[in-house]
């Protein structure tokens, strides 16, 4: 007669159980396991990754955000602009000036600048260089029907960065776009995790 573990409740065998039956034993466990781990586990899961096509004027990644997971993480990596232009990113929930930004770069040997903007129609997240651009964000709540916020860190050739903001509009959003200032966008993926709760 099988038993079960003290503490999570796990289906074992006892020492007077069939032989036989030990392949069975022996599924039942490992499923019981499996089910704990991804219950009780925590960090990052991978909800979809994008590849970015060429010469595009403006990327949207749909089905990015749920009731699954109140915060993510995006990884923006090797997108190549056609000109030195920045990269700004807007929610799908929201439109209008409601998004607010500020933060520093700076250009590799020199002194660092700050920048930001009030009631802006996006957020600011990189400068593209001449070369390929790799962003990395966190963003609060943005299918939340509450403020969302942002913090980015980008690198490329000549120069790297850090920004934070937050959107007035209390908006749900599922999607987002990459927008650049001028120019195009060739090749990168877009990867977008959630935390899991």
């Amino acid at each position: 007669m099988a038993t079960t573990t003290p503490n999570y409740g796990w289906p074992v065998p006892t020492s007077t159980d069939y032989v036989k039956d030990g392949a069975t034993a022996i599924e039942a466990l490992g499923d019981a396991i499996d089910a704990t781990v991804f219950a009780n586990a925590s960090g990052l899961v991978l909800i979809k990754t994008q590849t970015i096509g060429a010469a595009v004027s403006a990327v949207t990644v749909t089905g990015a955000f749920s009731t699954t997971y109140d915060n993510y993480k995006i990884v923006i990596a090797n997108i190549v602009a056609s000109t030195d232009t920045d990269m700004k990113m807007t929610l799908n929930g929201s439109a209008g000036s409601t998004y607010n930004w500020a933060g520093l770069y700076q250009n590799y040997g020199t002194t660092s600048t700050n920048s930001g903007a009030a009631t802006f129609g996006s957020w600011f997240l990189s400068t593209s260089g001449t070369s390929t651009v790799n962003v990395n964000i966190e963003l609060q709540n943005p299918f939340l029907t509450s403020r969302s916020s942002f913090q980015a860190s980008y690198a490329n050739n000549t120069s790297n960065g850090h920004y934070r903001g937050y959107d007035n509009n209390a908006a749900s959003s599922t999607a987002f776009t990459l927008v650049p200032s001028a120019g195009t966008y060739t090749g990168g993926t877009i990867a977008i995790y959630g935390y899991k709760k």
